[in-house]
């Protein structure tokens, strides 16, 4: 029974393909402001249009208990492909299906600076669905397990006091607080410090059992590895590999050694 619920399905790709559209110009002058304007009164594009095809034709099924890597070289398409599984990019051809409302976790997501770090816990929570007895039982707990308080009391400070690092680490305590049918980490485990980067895989591990899928895009190898048991290599865009995650591994470090 427990391998049967494993294998059901939350995230399907088929034949996904992602197009951006550049709108630029090639005459002088239309790019002033008066000649802005003009064109967002009248609706008109400028004459130029730049087409960049960031995910080509990717399909793939994802399942309930899978965390699955996503890895490739710079500009592969693998940011672009999980913006589109959030539902934040629009699929070209093809489609993506997914179970619930999947939350995408980035090292720039938005927190509001001039709040503290407590305040922007209890709206984060919030804005997850979060009860309001439920954001009370667990903001203490997210704080400590981001780490922010560490060398002082930052959780009561403005969020522009902060690092990259503790930003990006209390986004992560935000998000995992929770569970997700499908969460989509970009990145955020390659900020802080190692013992950081044992807690935050740790409670990915939790999420998997917890019976929800996890994405994770990062170019740390390492973690990849003790993460994630599956992994799905992008390169330009197209879908090179799909697999056990030592084995694409080892195909994409060859690759990368050529």
């Amino acid at each position: 029974m427990a391998d049967l619920e494993k294998r059901v399905p939350t995230v399907i790709a088929d034949n996904a393909h992602v197009v951006y559209r550049i709108y630029g110009s090639v005459t002088a002058g239309s790019n002033t402001p008066v000649a802005s304007f003009k064109r967002i009164v009248t609706g008109k594009k400028s004459g130029a249009v730049r087409e960049v095809h960031a995910v080509k034709g990717v399909s793939f099924v994802a399942y309930r208990g899978e965390a699955i890597g996503l890895i490739g070289s710079n500009g592969s398409g693998k940011s672009t492909l999980l913006r589109a599984v959030a539902g934040l990019l629009p699929v070209e051809q093809g489609s993506i299906y997914a179970a619930g409302q999947p939350s995408l976790l980035g090292v720039n997501a938005a927190l509001m600076n001039d709040l503290s770090g407590e305040r922007n816990v209890t709206l984060g929570c919030l804005a997850m669905g979060m009860t309001p007895a439920e954001v009370k039982e667990q903001s203490a707990g997210i704080i400590e397990f981001s780490g922010i308080n560490e060398n002082g009391d930052f959780s009561s400070l403005p969020m522009r006091t902060y690092s990259s690092g503790m930003s990006a680490r209390l986004r992560f305590s935000i998000a995992a607080a929770k569970k997700h049918d499908v969460l989509l980490i970009d990145e955020a485990l390659a900020t802080g410090d190692a013992k950081f980067r044992r807690r935050s895989e740790q409670r990915v591990r939790d999420l998997r059992a917890e019976a929800g899928t996890v994405f994770l895009v990062s170019h740390s190898e390492q973690s990849i590895r003790d993460t994630c048991e599956r992994s799905i290599w992008l390169e330009k865009g197209a879908l090179r590999a799909d697999g056990p995650t030592e084995d694409v591994m080892k195909e994409y470090e060859a690759y990368m050694r050529k």
